[in-house]
């Protein structure tokens, strides 16, 4: 098994995603993920086939708010094989989170992927806490974009830029 060199600065996890927008289920999973591993990476994947509410950009500096008071939480856009980006960051782990038991088979089938490629690169399985179960970034929006309450749901900084980015693109 190759061995992924650990950095001076510690033991480095990612949590990749699209996060767009960013929710508290997410938030709850870098929070934990924060006091399980010495140093955090939000990984903000760059799709340039997928349709994002906010540019990658824009989520990274969201993101950056949200944990601004937390030095060991840090925030990056990636794009290309999260494996290849690991590698490069030096990460050890990957943490990906799990609300219901119809994700497990599709990042089982990423974690066996990604162990493939790169033995040593461990993949940590994450619930987030019971309320925030039903949360994803599609049904944030859906909600938001036909006028309902996403409070609670998402971040107050989250919440603001959601409509301030609508104004300005209904204002188009």
């Amino acid at each position: 098994m190759t061995e992924i060199p650990v950095s001076p600065a510690g033991r480095l996890a990612i949590y990749p995603g699209s996060f767009d927008p960013l929710t508290n289920g997410h938030v709850d999973i870098i929070l934990r993920g924060a006091h399980l591993f010495d140093r955090i990476l939000v990984a903000v994947l760059v799709n340039a086939d997928k349709d994002s509410f906010f540019t990658s950009d824009e989520r990274v500096a969201i993101i950056n708010e949200v944990f601004q008071e937390y030095p060991n939480v840090e925030v990056e856009a990636f794009d290309g094989l999260l494996v290849d980006y690991a590698r490069r960051r030096r990460a050890s782990v990957i943490v990906r989170g799990l609300r219901v038991v119809s994700d497990f088979e599709y990042e089982f089938q990423m974690a066996l992927m990604n162990r493939h490629i790169e033995p040593s690169l461990e993949t940590v399985f994450m619930m987030p806490a019971e309320q925030y179960t039903y949360l994803s970034s599609r049904l944030i929006k859906e909600v938001f974009n036909l006028g309902g309450d996403v409070g609670g749901l998402v971040p107050s900084v989250v919440e603001a830029r959601l409509r301030t980015k609508s104004m300005s693109t209904n204002k188009k």
